[in-house]
């Protein structure tokens, strides 16, 4: 849910055009310290949260260009794809504001700070990090959603409900994909 509800206060604040939900082929700052759902589950995970949110789209672009995923790379290409003579859409990479104080480990962070403005989605009066210099940015107010991908990962594993942390379009995924040990 909280994933759903930054979706939609990133494309209020902002009034997008799309919002592309990318999925990671391999997160690799992740992959080093614990197991990764697979890429073409967190797909089909994503496609049902994109049905349940108009204006947006679940993205399979660096799943398809395999290896380690670099937002970097994949700013690159959105660029290429959305951007023409004539067109030159500002891109904006929306992140949780606990992701901030990490800018500087991601690959080419100054290549990526020219090509994106970042969302930065932070919880309602919560402090604010500080922000590596280069960066442009807009700050937006995300929603106090308590539930996080690990915490319902958790609960699923232990047989618990999650009613009220996933939307019911993504729970139907999990179940049907056997994801998490919850019985198809």
């Amino acid at each position: 849910m909280g994933h759903a509800a930054a979706a939609r206060a990133v494309q209020s604040a902002l009034g997008l055009d799309r919002l592309l939900f990318v999925v990671a082929n391999d997160p690799w700052q992740k992959s080093a310290t614990r197991e990764i759902t697979p890429a073409e589950d967190r797909y089909a995970m994503t496609e049902a949260l994109a049905a349940a949110i108009p204006g947006t789209e679940a993205s399979r672009m660096e799943i398809d260009r395999g290896g380690p995923s670099f937002s970097v790379v994949t700013a690159g290409e959105v660029r290429n794809l959305y951007c023409h003579d004539d067109i030159d859409p500002e891109i904006f990479l929306v992140v949780g504001a606990d992701l901030v104080p990490e800018l500087g480990t991601w690959e080419r962070p100054a290549e990526l700070a020219e090509l994106v403005t970042l969302a930065v989605v932070s919880r309602p009066g919560a402090v604010r990090p500080p922000v590596p210099a280069g960066w442009k940015l807009t700050w937006i107010d995300g929603p106090q959603v308590e539930a996080s991908s690990s915490s319902v990962r958790e609960a699923l594993a232990q047989g618990e409900g999650v009613e009220g942390m996933v939307p019911i379009e993504v729970m139907h995924c999990i179940a049907r994909r056997g994801l998490y040990a919850v019985d198809r």
